[in-house]
């Protein structure tokens, strides 16, 4: 009971901070969390898997009672010596009565509690842990079924009648109708259990039940059910599901980010271990069966898997005329809506097995860990043959192994993470987070990655999409003078020894950004952003004047202006500005983007919109801007040409069980006459999305 006075002293010593009660919501403030960690939307990232990540942590919160220094870092909201005042504090305390008992940590602010709030409890499990699985399923405390409905409006090619090709056969077309459908049933109870499943049809793909090609109703189904601290039994799923363990060399599905204006805590991987998949992403997940069982400080996870691949599967005759299949490679797309897409679907069979095991030191200080993951494939997967795949992965079998570590003394932590793939091909990790002071914090990570380093599943720090053929150091700061000022910016140098695609021969790249933020007061809200990256391409085949392939940097900047006014609690106004430059082979090119957005409440209604202009010279100077959307939605659209782009977004609560979504976008180009190409291709200069989504909680 010693948090008792200082519970006291909250409510009767400063009324002022109990003014600002109404702040403590649940509700995930998305677009600043983006703003926080992807200051620059590029296309190479998939945010729907990450937010859908993200989403997981929402709905199983950290309790706070039990939260150690890893599970707090994994919010990525957190600097080491945040982290280390709230252990200290709760050590010295003991358990916390009340979620406003964290104004009471020492450098703990409200803007970092309202970052963390979505993602942690103080409540305890439901009582209903003994009880048979159809019980607790009916006692379920939280539950929802969602529907979404999304369409484009102008007709694209793919829709149109077929033509005639040469021959007399019709040209290709999408079998099914331009309706984007998704819907979602989940019942779970934090701590306890979660059960849900996940269908979902991508436009042009058709509605249908045909077991040849694995297609029952919705193209896509995704379930699992995942029960939680039974004894020494810490985790088990069933169904589909992710893995993060160790800094993502090995398992590295789930959330986790890399270079953006959190330029210290988001340099490290956590070890969040296996959480159920929710997204409707068809790669990137395992199915069948893990779990987690826990004795004293060890973890040991054990995993198996065998899920369908799609894929591009050829045919090899021997020199016995004997056919024999392999893979070419693997799709990642989803998308089912032409006869040749539909023949690629589930044309291949992955199974994994391993797991991994893991310590931590009983004052949870010190972790140390390996990974181990065994992966084969129905068919030998054998890429092309170019230059710049030579050290690709080749086989029907990979195996993977490493060794991890972490160590957190006082505001500092040191962690890294050494693989070793079946080619022979290591990875290796390994960075350092630091608080100086109360105002200064700075992170530091070096990473190698062997040109013959194989790992499917991995998701380590890296320039790469992929942890391969890469060698880097980054360097990270940020600054907090007061409560008003924060300055944060990182610069990395990396460079990879073999070629890549569309680069023919070794190169390397420097870049650094740096963000200020400026804070008045409550209403007022201001941040600049510059962003500079300089990396190496393969001139044009016209200026190459040598026998061997040349070089030349390519110079990219990007600026970033944004203005938030809160003139009222019940409405909010934003401006931005983006600009860019690109340089290359001395010659410059350009684009910007200015949006105006405006969001408010009125009763049951949440109502917002945005009006965009955008200038753009080339794709290099492509404009990314995220838009808000229905919920647990993501919209980065790029802004490429030149046009206007409007959305109106709607929440309807229309009782305390049903919340209604419908958002309206159009985007206007003035420089074409035809948008998009292939059976994407539009007649016309303009492109009308829709989306309606119902969701139903179950109490």
């Amino acid at each position: 009971m010693k948090s008792l006075p200082i519970i006291l002293g909250l409510f009767f010593v400063h009324p002022v901070i109990l003014q600002a009660q109404n702040f403590f919501q649940k509700e995930i403030d998305l677009e600043a969390f983006v703003e926080e960690l992807f200051p620059m939307q590029d296309s190479d990232i998939d945010y729907d898997d990450l937010y859908e990540s993200l989403l997981q942590v929402h709905l199983n919160p950290i309790n706070l009672q039990k939260a150690t220094a890893e599970e707090l870092h994994s919010l990525y909201s957190l600097s080491p010596i945040q982290i280390q005042a709230f252990i200290a504090y709760k050590n010295e305390h003991g358990p916390f009565l009340s979620l406003h008992e964290l104004q009471a940590i020492p450098n703990w602010d409200l803007e970092t509690i309202h970052k963390v709030l979505p993602f942690v409890t103080l409540s305890i499990p439901s009582q209903t842990q003994n009880a048979s699985v159809l019980k607790r399923l009916m006692k379920g405390e939280n539950g929802y079924l969602l529907f979404r409905h999304r369409r484009f409006w102008e007709l694209r090619k793919g829709y149109s009648p077929p033509d005639t090709l040469k021959g007399g056969k019709p040209s290709s077309r999408y079998l099914g109708d331009p309706n984007d459908l998704y819907t979602r049933f989940r019942i779970f109870q934090a701590g306890d259990f979660s059960f849900g499943i996940t269908a979902d049809k991508d436009a042009g793909e058709p509605f249908t039940w045909r077991h040849d090609t694995r297609r029952y109703g919705f193209n896509f189904l995704s379930y699992h059910y995942t029960i939680y601290n039974r004894k020494r039994l810490k985790t088990l799923t069933l169904g589909d599901y992710q893995l993060q363990s160790g800094q993502g060399l090995v398992f590295g599905s789930g959330f986790s980010v890399g270079k953006g204006a959190e330029t210290i805590s988001t340099i490290r991987r956590s070890t969040l271990g296996v959480r159920p998949y929710t997204s409707v992403l068809e790669s990137g997940f395992f199915r069948g069966m893990a779990a987690t069982y826990k004795v004293r400080k060890w973890e040991i996870t054990a995993m198996y898997s065998n899920a369908p691949r799609d894929a591009n599967v050829q045919v090899e005759a021997d020199s016995l005329d004997q056919a024999d299949e392999y893979l070419s490679s693997l799709l990642l797309s989803g998308l089912h809506r032409t006869p040749h897409e539909i023949s690629n679907k589930a044309r291949a069979r992955e199974i994994n097995m391993g797991g991994s095991l893991h310590y931590q030191s009983l004052d949870n200080k010190f972790q140390l860990g390996t990974n181990h993951l065994f992966t084969q494939f129905s068919q030998p997967l054998i890429p092309r043959d170019r230059i710049y795949n030579r050290f690709e992965f080749r086989g029907k079998e990979n195996h993977l192994h490493s060794l991890y570590f972490s160590y957190n003394r006082a505001n500092h932590f040191i962690f890294g993470e050494s693989a070793l793939s079946g080619s022979g091909g290591m990875g290796l990790v390994l960075g350092t987070m630091s608080s100086l002071n109360p105002k200064l914090d700075f992170s530091a990570v070096w990473r190698k990655f062997d040109r013959n380093f194989h790992s499917f599943y991995g998701n380590a720090f890296s320039e790469g999409s992929r942890p391969i053929n890469e060698e880097g150091f980054y360097f990270g700061i940020h600054y907090r003078p007061n409560q008003k000022i924060n300055w944060s910016a990182y610069f990395d140098h990396f460079k990879f020894p073999w070629m890549r695609f569309r680069i023919h021969a070794p190169s390397s790249g420097r870049e650094w950004l740096t963000k200020l933020s400026y804070k008045p007061d409550k209403k007022v809200s201001l941040f600049f952003q510059w962003r500079e990256e300089i990396k190496s391409r393969n001139l044009i085949s016209s200026d190459q004047n040598l026998p061997f392939y040349q070089l030349a940097d390519g110079k990219r900047k990007n600026y970033v202006i944004n203005l938030d006014y809160i003139p009222a609690q019940w409405w909010q106004v934003k401006s931005r500005v983006q600009f860019s430059t690109f340089n290359f082979n001395g010659q410059r090119t350009k684009g910007f983007a200015i949006a105006q957005d405006l969001h408010g409440v009125y009763g049951p209604f949440r109502f917002g919109g945005r009006m965009a202009l955008f200038d753009t010279d080339d794709f290099e100077n492509r404009q990314y801007i995220y838009e808000k959307n229905v919920l647990w939605a993501f919209s980065v659209p790029n802004y490429y040409g030149q046009g206007v782009r409007y959305y109106l977004l709607t929440q309807w609560k229309v009782n305390k069980n049903l919340s209604l979504w419908l958002r309206w976008a159009k985007t206007i180009y003035t420089d074409r006459e035809t948008i998009s190409s292939g059976l994407q291709e539009i007649d016309g200069n303009k492109i009308t999305e829709t989306t309606f989504q119902l969701r139903y909680l179950i109490k």
